[in-house]
């Protein structure tokens, strides 16, 4: 079976205090993209890797009779519809492809207008505001404090200490923040001081994997007792996630109401596949959606044990190579592919 394998490179470790190296905090580095690739081919496949930059059609274009299936973790290159543009090629050339349709992509990565689908549908998440940087509005009805982030990014980036934001003067700093690093608007929402729990999912009908809890009373003082982008890539790799727990510690209860929001998410989204969802909660233990990772991050253990959806797959029983070949499976099934 031949599988392209779509990616994206990032070539400079993201800095907090560099708002240069925070553009491309999504994207993988070469090593994580060389372990895949290898974990792929010990699976018995024939690999075509395809970097998602602008020569990707012309690359696609040309293996496209070849391929029998594009395994995707590309997150694209430009504008806040990106995570839409490999899946879009796709389609335009019938190639079949893990993960979602560009429609849903789309969707998921700008977090507003998947707040607004899940709250339009009964799926729990917070209330929400929208900034732009040449209209910063004084009166919202949201009460401090909040947490601001940028409304199209993803693994963290944009989002520290300083997201938590007490007044207006912090949260206009914040806003103008993100919009100078990466060009895009701010999501405000009230910031909760409840567990945090990550929720993979998997298949089609969808199982809800082992929920993952990030335990933020094991944070150093110095950080805030949320996934900020200091705590995912350094505290997390310092410490191998030692503050990661799979499977959470948690009631029947709180387990059904997380896996019920996660069932109804992937509905409304038109989820396929695969995909991560992160949930926190408020201080009465009510779960609330913050954001979908489609595709999530796949890092191979030899290189990050703390990657969550495989620490996730591993706790179900499943190592890397079982994992990618779920993966695989699942969406070769799909598309009425025999394996």
């Amino acid at each position: 079976m031949n599988i392209a394998f779509l990616y994206n490179v990032r070539h400079s470790y993201p800095d907090p205090k560099d708002p240069r190296t925070l553009r491309q905090v999504d994207f993988d580095d070469p090593k994580t993209t060389r372990l895949q690739i290898k974990h792929l081919r010990g699976l018995g496949f024939s690999v075509f890797p395809i970097e998602a930059d602008e020569k990707a059609y012309l690359k696609l274009y040309r293996l496209r009779s070849r391929i029998d299936l594009a395994f995707n973790v590309s997150e694209g290159m430009h504008g806040n519809d990106r995570e839409a543009q490999i899946p879009a090629m796709l389609e335009m050339l019938g190639v079949p492809y893990t993960g979602s349709t560009p429609l849903t992509q789309a969707l998921i990565l700008n977090k507003a207008k998947t707040k607004e689908f899940l709250l339009k549908n009964g799926v729990s998440t917070l209330p929400f505001h929208v900034f732009e940087p040449e209209n910063i509005d004084k009166e919202i009805k949201l009460k401090y404090p909040l947490i601001v982030k940028p409304v199209s990014e993803g693994s963290s980036a944009g989002i520290s200490n300083n997201s938590v934001v007490n007044n207006w003067k912090e949260l206009v700093r914040q806003v103008m923040f993100i919009w100078k690093t990466f060009k895009g608007r701010s999501l405000a929402e009230a910031y909760l001081e409840g567990r945090e729990f990550s929720v993979a999912m998997l298949g089609n009908p969808p199982k809800v994997l082992p929920i993952l809890e990030s335990d933020h009373s094991m944070l150093p003082k110095k950080y805030l007792p949320f996934d900020s982008l200091e705590v995912k890539w350094f505290f997390e790799t310092e410490t191998s996630g030692e503050h990661l727990k799979c499977p959470a510690d948690i009631s029947a209860k709180l387990k059904k109401k997380i896996e019920d929001i996660c069932y109804g998410l992937w509905r409304v989204l038109g989820i396929r596949d695969w995909c991560r969802i992160d949930i926190r909660c408020d201080s009465r233990e009510n779960p609330y959606v913050l954001e979908v990772n489609s595709p999530p991050g796949i890092i191979p253990p030899e290189h990050d044990t703390a990657s969550y959806f495989p620490m996730i797959s591993r706790a179900y029983g499943l190592d890397y190579d079982k994992m990618l070949l779920a993966i695989i499976k699942t969406a070769a099934k799909r598309y009425g592919i025999k394996m």
